[in-house]
C-alpha cells in the first residue's frame, strides 16, 4: 500500500471530502489523525469505520493545533503528511454580508491552513521531508456571486500554496493544492434545484463529482508517485473551468 508507515493529519475529516480522504489514506495503510469541530457522533463513526484517530480541534484555536502536532510527534516521532481540508461557507451578497461572516470564513479557511502549516513546519523542516496538500475550490479560480468571502479564502489558499512551495521545496517538502469543483457534499446538498441544474449545464461531464474522486487525487499527491510535483493546483471539476478560465 502506497502510504504504508506514513503518519497523516487531515483537518475537517468527519464528513464530505475530508472523510473520503481519511478513508482513502487508511485504506492505503497510513496512520491517520483527523480533526473535527462539533459533531462527536460523526467523528466516532469515522473512527469506527476505518480506525483513524479523531481530534476535536477548531481551526481558530492555535493552542489546540500546536498541542495536537506535539502529541502526534510524541506518539509517532514524525508527521509525514498534512491535508488542509477543513472549511466553511457563509454566503451572502457583499452589500449585505456582515463583517463577522467575512471574518469567520477567512479565519477558518485561510488562516486555519496557515496555523496548521506553521505548526508542522518545524518537524517537517527538521526531518527534511514532508507533504502538504491544501484543498482549495474552483470558487478561488473563477469566483462565485454571493461567495466573496469563500472565494477570497480559497483564492488566497492557492497563492499560499505556491508561496509555501517556494519556501519549502528546497528543504524537501512538497506543497500542492487540489481544486475541487461541485462535489456531492453537505455544502452542495443545500443548493436549490435550479442552481444545481444551471451548474450542471456548465460541467463538461454533466454531473457533480464524488468525494472519493477528490480523495484519490489527494492520495496521489501524497504518495511517491507524485515525487516531482510541487507548487501545483490540480483542478478536479469535471471540466467546469475548461471554458471559463
Amino acid at each position: 500500500m502506497i502510504l504504508d508507515n506514513k503518519v497523516a493529519i487531515v483537518t475537517g475529516g468527519s464528513r464530505g471530502i475530508g472523510k473520503a480522504i481519511v478513508e482513502e489514506f487508511t485504506k492505503n495503510k497510513a496512520k491517520v489523525y483527523f480533526t473535527y469541530h462539533k459533531d462527536d457522533a460523526a467523528a466516532t463513526q469515522v473512527q469506527d469505520s476505518c480506525g483513524a484517530v479523531p481530534v476535536k480541534c477548531s481551526q481558530t484555536d492555535n493552542d489546540c493545533i500546536e498541542k495536537t502536532i506535539a502529541s502526534v510527534i510524541q506518539d509517532n516521532g514524525k508527521i509525514d503528511i498534512l491535508v488542509n481540508n477543513a472549511g466553511i461557507t457563509s454566503d451572502h451578497f457583499l452589500m449585505m454580508m456582515a463583517f463577522g461572516q467575512w471574518e469567520k470564513v477567512i479565519n477558518t479557511n485561510l488562516q486555519g491552513a496557515y496555523r496548521w502549516a506553521k505548526a508542522v513546519s518545524r518537524p517537517m523542516l527538521s526531518a527534511k521531508t514532508g507533504i502538504i496538500v491544501n484543498i482549495a475550490s474552483i470558487a478561488g479560480l473563477v469566483g462565485t456571486a454571493g461567495q466573496t468571502n469563500y472565494a477570497a479564502s480559497k483564492g488566497g489558499l492557492l497563492a499560499f500554496t505556491r508561496s509555501l512551495a517556494a519556501e519549502f521545496g528546497p528543504k524537501g517538502i512538497r506543497v500542492n493544492a487540489v481544486v475541487p469543483g461541485f462535489i456531492e457534499t453537505d455544502m452542495t446538498a443545500v443548493m436549490s434545484r435550479q442552481i444545481k441544474k444551471e451548474s450542471m449545464e456548465k460541467i463538461l461531464l454533466k454531473r457533480f463529482g464524488k468525494p472519493e474522486e477528490i480523495a484519490r487525487v489527494v492520495l496521489f499527491l501524497s504518495s511517491d508517485s507524485a515525487s516531482y510535483i510541487a507548487g501545483q493546483a490540480i483542478v478536479v471539476d469535471g471540466g467546469l473551468s475548461a471554458t471559463t478560465v
